[in-house]
């Protein structure tokens, strides 16, 4: 018998914390954040963590796992992830997996096949290295010749997807589609799957003042703090939207108008391709919080599915 996983996704801004707290306390459940910002200690206010209130309030799991200069593999995620869920299955507990990182709640959902050798800092260099000299349209040729199916996925300008997909099969001997081929279809949990969502441009205007929050919040500062403790502005974590771009106004490269002006914009297109990737989910439940007076009666709404799905009972 399959182990309870509940989901809640949605876009960025979309609210997903506070109902996800909401729920969590209606159903006795603790929340599992699938966000691969989150996972990086330092990065608060960038990251939009849950406030200490809420993590006080319910449990959260996988935050502040790694120091931002270590790099964290969606694959180190997949098994953390499976454990706190296990542990929590065994306490009697429904795990809520929480989040907007698509690639993060499909490797758990899904039980994503991962090669053994996830990632080589060393070969990547030398694939970066070889993009310069030669150019991206040549990574992108070399992938073709080895991967064709997932080359036609990707534009040649994607360069980290195009250098990932050249590591793996050069580390692993095994292409991503066939790695894909290789990943199970039936979800490895039994598992309600919520998307929260609204109208585009709501959605935007909620990413302009949540940006806008961020900075009052003391964003800059906090990405100062992180550069002046020694994190490497070419760190994962520090690529991340809106840190990458407030290091190029502390290097000099933006000015800050010009700064939150693009963590703005990709921030937007960011909700885009989420929004393209979530549709692809056809197992999801849609949510438009629109339809609702507040999010009591949204989170009324996805306790009582909750109920109806796994018979759990909710704390009314």
């Amino acid at each position: 018998m399959k182990g309870k996983l509940l989901v809640i996704t949605g876009p960025t801004s979309v609210g997903k914390s506070a109902v996800a707290v909401a729920v969590a306390k209606m159903t006795g459940g603790e929340i599992i954040s699938a966000d691969s910002v989150q996972v990086y200690r330092g990065l608060n206010i960038g990251a939009a963590k849950p406030t200490m209130a809420e993590r006080e309030t319910v449990p959260h799991h996988l935050i502040d796992l790694v120091d931002p200069n270590q790099n964290y593999t969606v694959a180190q995620f997949q098994q953390q992830a499976g454990e706190v869920i296990a542990a929590l299955h065994q306490e009697g507990k429904l795990p809520i997996l929480v989040g907007g990182t698509g690639l993060y709640l499909r490797a758990v959902v899904k039980g994503y096949a991962f090669g053994e050798n996830a990632e080589d800092e060393l070969l990547r260099l030398r694939l970066r290295q070889e993009a310069k000299e030669l150019g991206a349209l040549a990574l992108h040729s070399k992938l073709s010749a080895v991967d064709r199916q997932t080359a036609a996925k990707l534009h040649p300008n994607d360069l980290r997807r195009v250098i990932r997909a050249l590591e793996f099969y050069e580390k692993n001997r095994q292409t991503i589609s066939e790695q894909l081929a290789a990943t199970p279809q039936e979800n490895v949990y039994d598992t309600l799957l919520f998307c929260l969502t609204m109208p585009r441009e709501l959605l935007y205007q909620r990413i302009e003042m949540r940006v806008e929050e961020m900075l009052a919040a003391g964003l800059v500062d906090e990405v100062r703090g992180l550069l002046a403790e020694g994190v490497s502005p070419e760190a994962k974590s520090m690529q991340s939207l809106g840190y990458k771009q407030i290091i190029a106004y502390l290097l000099g490269t933006l000015s800050l108008a010009a700064a939150v002006s693009e963590i703005k914009r990709d921030t937007r297109r960011f909700a885009k391709r989420q929004l393209t990737w979530f549709r692809r989910e056809r197992e999801l439940i849609w949510l438009d919080l629109t339809k609702y007076n507040d999010n009591a009666e949204l989170v009324a709404n996805i306790s009582k599915g909750v109920a109806g799905y796994f018979g759990q009972e909710t704390n009314r």
